[in-house]
């Protein structure tokens, strides 16, 4: 069981989460608008174009939401490091050191 076979696409996933997230919107616009034209070729129906072009939409959204979550929690393990928070002080106690 130590030896488990890794998922097929999982370096291809990785590389993906790699990229910048312009990128990474313009690779699923394209991925998604591919597979629209491949389905329109196979298939014959001229919808199927624009059903790519959503998911591709669909996709970028995708990426920017994950990207977003991902920055989220990084800052949000900042904000509660001791080092980085702001030390709050009483009016009261500037008064008395001036």
């Amino acid at each position: 069981m130590a030896n488990q076979e890794e998922p097929k696409f999982k370096k291809i996933v990785n590389a993906a989460d790699g990229l910048s997230l312009g990128i990474s919107i313009v690779v699923a616009v394209l991925l998604g608008v591919g597979l629209g034209i491949f389905m329109k070729n196979l298939f014959g129906y001229g919808w199927l174009l624009w059903l790519g072009v959503f998911w591709g939409i669909g996709g970028a959204i995708m990426n920017v939401y994950k990207a977003y979550k991902k920055q989220k929690k990084s800052l949000d393990e900042l904000a509660n490091d001791p080092r980085y928070r702001h030390k709050k002080y009483d009016d009261s106690d500037e008064d008395e050191n001036y």
